[in-house]
């Protein structure tokens, strides 16, 4: 039986993605922006919505706002399942398939960051926060009874001045489930639990929009900036392999059957894996590559 070769230590990780949770956290509080320009660009979405015949969150909302048996749970999903199912995927992957781990955590880490400057640069009011004309009910506060959240999104009573209630756009509980979601899909083996990828962020969509605290546009804008994420990822990971390679001595292809010049007359070749020394009379005698 071999042994498994973890990607990196696990505490090392830890504080990794600890310090990226909180520089998120942290990052969201600092970017509260202006509240007028918020509801403003807040209102431009859901007008562009309202124009493309895409505001699938009023008749969710309503729903959700009407029927307690399907608007509790979603609170409860919209509150916890963010926290939970996200760092458990990453346990997951780091202890059953550790050769796609680092990958991911980067994929995860990289959109993250997109996100956040998304906030920074487009604060955006949700839905449950526009004035009540517009036809939204904020499920959390309606309902606020059953769980431990408040009247401020899904922070427990009493801390809902440490959340930045303007960041809507884009919405990582779409990105982030996402993510958890084609992981799930690609790299388990049963087929039930393979099933449960596609429905995770299908879910998560249908929570968002139903509970007012995301525009379906703001869905849109997770699964962007988790491809952009994934784009990074990939980038990363095609220049951590050549690395690798070229640590263990190997060359690119325009590269083998000469030798490079280090310093001071020493070099290597296509050949060694650590550079010798060589005098110009070697160097002469040398055959010349092929």
């Amino acid at each position: 039986m071999t042994k498994r070769l973890w990607p990196t230590r696990w505490w090392a990780e830890l504080l990794l993605l600890g310090l990226v949770y909180g520089a998120y956290s942290g990052g969201r509080l600092l970017a509260r922006g202006d509240a007028g320009l918020a509801v403003d660009h807040g209102l431009a979405i859901l007008r562009a919505e309202e124009l493309l015949r895409i505001d699938f969150e009023r008749p969710l909302n309503r729903l959700f706002s009407h029927t307690g048996p399907l608007g509790i749970p979603a609170d409860f999903a919209y509150a916890s399942l963010h926290y939970l199912v996200t760092p458990a995927v990453l346990v997951w992957l780091y202890r059953r398939r550790p050769a796609h781990y680092r990958t991911a955590r980067t994929w995860l880490v990289a959109s993250t960051l997109l996100g956040l400057a998304g906030f920074v640069l487009l604060p955006t009011c949700p839905p449950r926060l526009l004035d009540a004309s517009y036809g939204f009910t904020d499920t959390m506060a309606h309902y606020s009874a059953y769980g431990w959240w408040g009247a401020e999104a899904s922070a427990p009573r009493g801390l809902g001045a440490l959340t930045n209630q303007y960041a809507a756009m884009p919405s990582l509980h779409v990105g982030w489930a996402l993510w958890c979601g084609l992981l799930v899909w690609r790299h388990a083996r049963r087929p039930l639990v393979r099933a449960l990828g596609p429905a995770y962020p299908a879910l998560t969509v249908v929570v968002v929009m139903g509970t007012a605290n995301h525009y379906f546009l703001d869905a849109v804008g997770g699964a962007a900036v988790m491809g952009a994420g994934l784009l990074i990822a990939r980038r990363v990971a095609a220049r951590r392999r050549t690395q690798e390679r070229f640590s263990r001595g190997a060359q690119p292809a325009r590269f083998r059957g000469t030798s490079t010049i280090v310093s001071g007359g020493w070099d290597t070749s296509a050949r060694e894996l650590l550079p010798a020394r060589r005098s110009p009379a070697e160097d002469d005698a040398a055959p010349a590559p092929r």
